[in-house]
């Protein structure tokens, strides 16, 4: 079985959603299907990682629902480049919103799936949010932790001072600050000096071919530091995560802190059934494209949402 994908838009608020349904060839808009919602990493866009992930769902069966985040890729709104979780979060749920409205989507059989940062949104999404009914992760990062584990205390609190100032000229009609998420090339981080391989492997992946996107603009509106460090997508989850999970890591630990993320998203879970997954040989930026990794995510998570939502 193969799958085709279905461009087209839906709402949230104001914001133009540009999205994919990934489905399989052999659909028929006369059944009714469980449906996933595929969250994205930072400065993804659609046709990247959750292309991978949504079209490899529907070759096994599934309807699988990716998208462009409010502000980025092309989906609309302004200021663009803002990365801000309640609008990450806002859109794993319109998302839900509009495959409810699709008479071949049963309401009952929805579930969720984060990848990176997108992991962290999709935990806060299905916090509150009950019509999923099974959440997957895959190297599913907390990012303000993250964030703030990077910077550290003093560079927290610095940064949080230079984005008031930001904000205060931005207010007084100065121009709009964007930072790189990246280094633009591996030449350019070379030059600087940098030689983690997770940074390095990131950078190859989002700068350079053949999976550079043209869409994902590696620029992050300044004055989103403000709501990313002071953001907890795990601070509720002992209390509120109430829906099977399946957590998925990469076994290479770095920088990212996806491993040490992804053991405290089990461990906090009080789900009656929740499972924890590591890939073995595989590095965070690996599970994002290549095949031997992704295959093995698949193969854990596909019988994970067949229990749940069913096939």
């Amino acid at each position: 079985m193969t799958a085709t994908g279905h461009p087209f838009t839906f709402q949230n608020g104001a914001n133009d959603i540009a999205a994919v349904l990934h489905v399989p060839n052999d659909f028929d808009e006369a059944g009714s299907f469980p449906a996933i919602v595929v969250g994205t990493p930072g400065s993804s866009v659609k046709e990247q990682i959750g292309a991978n992930y949504a079209s490899r769902l529907a070759a096994r069966g599934f309807l699988a629902l990716t998208f462009d985040p409010s502000f980025q890729g092309e989906s609309g709104s302004t200021p663009r480049n803002l990365e801000s979780p309640a609008a990450r979060v806002e859109d794993i749920r319109c998302a839900a919103d509009c495959l409810t409205t699709l008479p071949f989507v049963d309401a009952e059989r929805l579930g969720l799936l984060g990848v990176c940062a997108g992991g962290g949104y999709a935990v806060e999404a299905a916090l509150s949010d009950r019509r999923f009914k099974a959440l997957g992760t895959v190297v599913g990062g907390n990012i303000g932790a993250a964030l703030r584990r990077i910077f550290g205390r003093e560079g927290v609190r610095d940064t949080l001072e230079a984005v008031g100032r930001q904000r205060a000229a931005e207010a007084r009609g100065g121009a709009e600050r964007q930072n790189p998420w990246i280094p633009d090339s591996v030449a350019e981080a070379e030059a600087a000096g940098i030689v983690d391989p997770e940074l390095l492997s990131a950078i190859r992946f989002y700068r350079e071919p053949p999976y550079r996107h043209p869409n994902s603009t590696n620029r992050l509106l300044f004055k989103s530091f403000g709501q990313l460090l002071s953001y907890d997508a795990f601070a509720l989850v002992p209390e509120l995560l109430t829906l099977p999970l399946q957590v998925i890591v990469a076994g290479t630990r770095g920088a990212t802190g996806q491993y040490e993320d992804g053991e405290t998203l089990y461990q906090r879970a009080p789900s009656a059934e929740k499972d924890f997954f590591v890939i073995e040989g595989a590095g965070h930026y690996d599970m994002y494209h290549v095949a031997e990794y992704l295959d093995r995510a698949i193969d854990q998570l596909v019988p994970f949402y067949t229990r749940h939502l069913g096939g």
